[in-house]
């Protein structure tokens, strides 16, 4: 199965690196949900340490059925798991084939940077009214002119078997999330010596791509997401909001967004709000378009595919959820016995900076769980070629509704020697994946400062 794998990466970076689209033949969407998972894994194991997938995590496991409680935090299916290995920066050589290069760089950086590695559980699944959709965009889905954009699909994953980086990326931002969700996560900018002061936002969305009731992208007057960013922590951010509107195809029309100030007490247009302007809350670590991993519009890089391998990931991290945020966050980075790494099958994929435009990351090399499509790691490039930053997306199945996502998400910042970590949570902050209050109407400027003021 490793020689079989090796041989799918050469064929991938040969056939898959350009941009132009081509449709999937009908032999090959029949491949889904048969010799692949329904959005387009491998489904058999490696014949070593990565098994077959067999279904996913569908309904609360039996392992925790006794602890669960619904709008709580999820407890750990696996928790009964010992590690195989730790790597350490002392023996991280033996593993050299399955460390991305920002894990190699975090563990040569930081001396006491550890790795536990545990037995792969591949626990993601999604609804199967979204395996449904995803075999029906593979014979419908588009890339729009140029990449910046996706027509004819809806719902879940638009390419489960790519042609190409840019199918490969859009499979990540159009990712089944739930339709209408609510959150409150903390962020924290942690200096060097390890302090930080928590940041505590609530956020909501209407992902209209996962709109049941839609049945095609044109239906969605170009708008693939409503979100909103509350600041409610600590007391001299509090009230700051944004508001986007991102945007299904770029070509059309840039992703929209304004900011309510409380200090003003009015709303602005924020066109800040992308590329490599600093992200919301990061205190300079990362950038607007980082979060998630990866959002908004790919039209300032050229995007290749590497290739597909095994690669060690953060993966079924309950963990660095269920910890406190004393316990997690440390000086240089975070408390590594709480995040659990498994080997999966990875997507890598390159960005680099096209002539002509600017952004201060020359180079990213991004890394995507076959098995959810979801960013689980990237390294990022200065101007001068050198790694900048590392990102670490923690993935998770939340198996009460089902969908694999990620929670925490780390960007390490290793010129500075300090790092952001965002999406944390806590016992009081549950996501709510049934939001059906939400409405349309709540996702206009008007609204947004009568939330600040509030």
């Amino acid at each position: 199965m490793k020689k079989s794998i090796a041989l799918a990466s050469v064929l991938v970076a040969g056939s898959l690196a350009g941009t132009a689209a081509a449709k999937v033949p009908e032999a090959q969407t029949n491949r889904l949900g048969n010799d692949l998972t329904p959005i387009g894994a491998e489904k058999a194991g490696n014949g070593g340490d990565i098994p077959a997938w067999t279904g996913g995590l569908t309904s609360v496991p039996d392992s925790v059925k006794g602890e669960y409680q619904a709008g709580k935090l999820m407890p750990n299916p696996f928790a009964s798991d010992k590690p195989k290995v730790e790597i350490t920066p002392a023996n991280m050589g033996q593993y050299s084939d399955k460390l991305t290069e920002g894990y190699k760089a975090l563990l040569t950086t930081y001396p006491d940077y550890k790795m536990k590695v545990y037995q792969t559980r591949r626990s993601c699944a999604y609804p199967e009214f979204v395996y449904e959709a995803t075999k029906r965009n593979s014979q419908v889905a588009d890339l729009t002119p140029g990449g910046n954009g996706v027509s004819k699909g809806i719902m879940g994953f638009p390419f489960p078997i790519p042609n190409n980086a840019l199918e490969v990326i859009w499979n990540h931002t159009l990712r089944y999330r739930g339709f209408k969700l609510t959150r409150e996560f903390t962020a924290a900018p942690v200096t060097r010596s390890g302090e930080y002061e928590l940041i505590t936002v609530q956020d909501e969305a209407i992902l209209q791509w996962s709109d049941p009731k839609k049945n095609a992208a044109e239906e969605l007057d170009n708008i693939s997401l409503y979100y909103i960013a509350n600041t409610v922590a600590p007391a001299r951010s509090a009230g700051s909001v944004i508001l986007v509107h991102e945007t299904l195809n770029r070509a059309i029309e840039d992703r929209k967004a304004w900011q309510y100030s409380p200090g003003t007490r009015r709303v602005r247009r924020a066109p800040n709000i992308a590329y490599d302007n600093p992200g919301t809350n990061s205190d300079g670590l990362s950038t607007s378009d980082s979060f998630d991993g990866y959002n908004g519009a790919p039209d300032r890089y050229n995007w290749k595919v590497i290739g597909k391998s095994e690669k060690f990931v953060a993966a079924n991290s309950y963990d660095a959820t269920l910890a406190s945020y004393d316990q997690l966050i440390k000086p240089l980075h975070l408390n590594q016995d709480y995040v659990r790494y498994e080997n999966h099958r990875v997507w890598t994929i390159e960005a680099t900076l096209k002539e002509g435009t600017r952004h201060v990351y020359s180079r990213r090399v991004k890394h995507l769980d076959e098995d959810s499509w979801t960013m689980t790691g990237a390294e990022l490039y200065d101007g001068r070629g050198e790694l900048w930053r590392v990102q670490e997306l923690h993935g998770r199945q939340s198996y009460a509704v089902p969908l694999c996502n990620k929670g925490a998400e780390i960007v390490y910042d290793l010129q500075a020697g300090r790092y952001l970590a965002l999406a944390l949570q806590n016992e009081g902050q549950p996501i709510n994946y049934a939001a059906d209050e939400l409405d349309v109407d709540r996702y206009t400027p008007a609204a947004i400062r009568r939330l600040g003021v509030r």
